[in-house]
């Protein structure tokens, strides 16, 4: 199952690996891979509602392929460990955006589950796998650039999993407020997303992640509250008492299916016309 959540999804939407340009270059992304067509399959299947189809699965677990996505995620992670190539393309070609959604595989998925939830101006910039501090090196190309009314800030469940390794409960403090910082510098609005529930990880079977989740949203909740940002408490909508995702939701307990993404819809949609009522919280620089 681990390459299920990791591998797999990694290459789902942005294929194999290809070799990029040395030093420090005017263009230093690669052309794009071609799609993965299994990694699009498996995207395809977490977000149906239906259960995930036992020969699919089998064909995810494959060995060979294991390793290849593993090489091929070393290799990216050696010279764009943030990921700045992913959307450097869609960024150059976008025109007036009105939201830009920065976040991890759950904010990726969205766009497979709910496609109409997107458009030419509201981007979906979400990554599979990665923490707040790979989203915070990526904010300004992925979000500031593209001059947004609204920025929606969905981090959190890699940091708890340690997808980077181990660190703090106050180092994705810091990372969510530099982000915030960034956004309102350049007179973003900001909608702050809680973590959505799991009481476990597939992939990191030894953590019982469900009450730190709880902690952290209730941080995120209380700093979105204190720097006058909408708040979308995804975690409220999907929770088991016990503080699971809702099985309902989703069937690896971390990525909701479209069921799961039909109620954040609403939450998304009402924090998203909040925070244009409020505006950013101070100007954004001059436009030349």
């Amino acid at each position: 199952m681990r390459l299920l959540l990791a591998g797999a999804m990694a290459l789902a939407l942005v294929g194999g690996a290809v070799a990029a340009p040395i030093g420090m270059v005017a263009h230093p992304c690669p052309p794009p891979a071609a799609p993965d067509p299994l990694g699009q399959e498996i995207s395809e299947a977490l977000v149906a509602d239906a259960p995930f189809p036992p020969a699919l699965l089998a064909r995810a677990m494959d060995p060979d392929r294991g390793a290849a996505a593993q090489a091929a995620q070393a290799r990216k992670a050696a010279v764009d460990w943030a990921d700045l190539c992913r959307y450097r393309q869609e960024n150059a070609a976008a025109g007036k955006v009105e939201a830009v959604f920065m976040g991890d595989s759950i904010t990726e998925l969205w766009k497979v589950a709910d496609p109409g939830f997107f458009d030419a101006r509201r981007l979906d910039r979400g990554i599979s796998g990665q923490t707040s501090a790979q989203m915070l090196l990526r904010f300004s190309a992925d979000v500031v650039a593209l001059k947004p009314k609204v920025a929606h800030i969905l981090a959190g469940t890699n940091d708890v999993a340690g997808n980077q390794g181990p660190s703090r409960p106050e180092d994705f403090k810091a990372n969510i407020r530099a982000m915030a910082d960034i956004a309102d510098a350049n007179g973003v609005a900001v909608v702050i997303g809680a973590i959505p529930p799991a009481d476990r990880f597939l992939w990191r079977a030894e953590l019982k992640p469900a009450a730190q989740i709880v902690e952290l949203n209730a941080w995120l909740k209380a700093f979105a509250a204190e720097r006058g940002y909408a708040f979308a408490d995804y975690h409220a909508a999907m929770s088991t008492p016990a503080g699971a995702m809702t099985p309902a939701f989703s069937k690896d307990f971390v990525h909701p299916n479209r069921a799961g993404y039909a109620a954040m819809r609403p939450l998304a949609e009402a924090a998203l016309d909040e925070a244009r009522r409020r505006g950013p919280i101070r100007p954004g620089p001059p436009q030349p």
